[in-house]
């Protein structure tokens, strides 16, 4: 888990294993969105105390985001709780989340899918303050965007590469990386509108 100070917007990932696919979009967003987010994650069927998938890991050092030190852990309803946003790898991780803990639904998106969403989004309707303020609204807006368009889960769903080719890791990687900019993007797109 990447600390932030104690008032941080916190945005859970979360994934099968937690070795893969929600580590590398913990590291890319706690990057992204800097030190007023915590950002942490948890695997529905973690491998607990696992470090983070050696390809997965290969492909934060080439961007130069640290992987280590990393433990897997495993999906409580205590971690759902203490998360302002939940950004799960599956639609169907999606729904585990919200049948173990039913008062997430509105805050839990696909992590491709917020990305998705918060691009609709009018950069002027999320407000000037901080980056948290901004994420607060980004979930209200985002979730008023939902059932708008029909997608399926390719359009959502981040593939699993876990024990798998090194051109899967690729494509998980991109998918991640791929949202989590997007998000942030439109994040700093939304402060420079209200810059004078």
């Amino acid at each position: 888990m990447l600390q932030a100070h104690e008032d941080a917007f916190t945005i859970l990932a979360v994934c099968t294993g937690n070795v893969c696919r929600s580590p590398a979009a913990e590291r890319l967003l706690a990057n992204q969105l800097g030190p007023a987010v915590s950002v942490s994650s948890a695997g529905t069927h973690a491998l607990v105390g696992h470090p983070i998938s050696e390809p997965m890991a290969a492909l934060l050092r080439r961007i130069g985001v640290e992987p280590e030190p990393f433990e897997a852990l495993r999906l409580s309803e205590e971690l759902l709780k203490g998360a302002d946003l939940i950004l799960p790898m599956t639609r169907a991780q999606r729904g585990f989340i919200v049948e173990l803990w039913p008062a997430a639904v509105r805050r839990t998106f696909t992590l491709r899918e917020f990305a998705r969403l918060l691009a609709t989004v009018d950069p002027s309707a999320l407000p000037r303050g901080s980056t948290a303020d901004r994420l607060h609204a980004a979930i209200r807006l985002a979730a008023a965007q939902r059932g708008r368009w029909r997608t399926s889960p390719a359009d959502d769903d981040v593939v699993d590469p876990f024990r798998r080719a090194d051109k899967v890791y690729g494509e998980s990687f991109k998918q991640i990386r791929d949202a989590v900019e997007q998000i942030a993007i439109r994040l700093k797109t939304a402060a420079d509108s209200h810059e004078v």
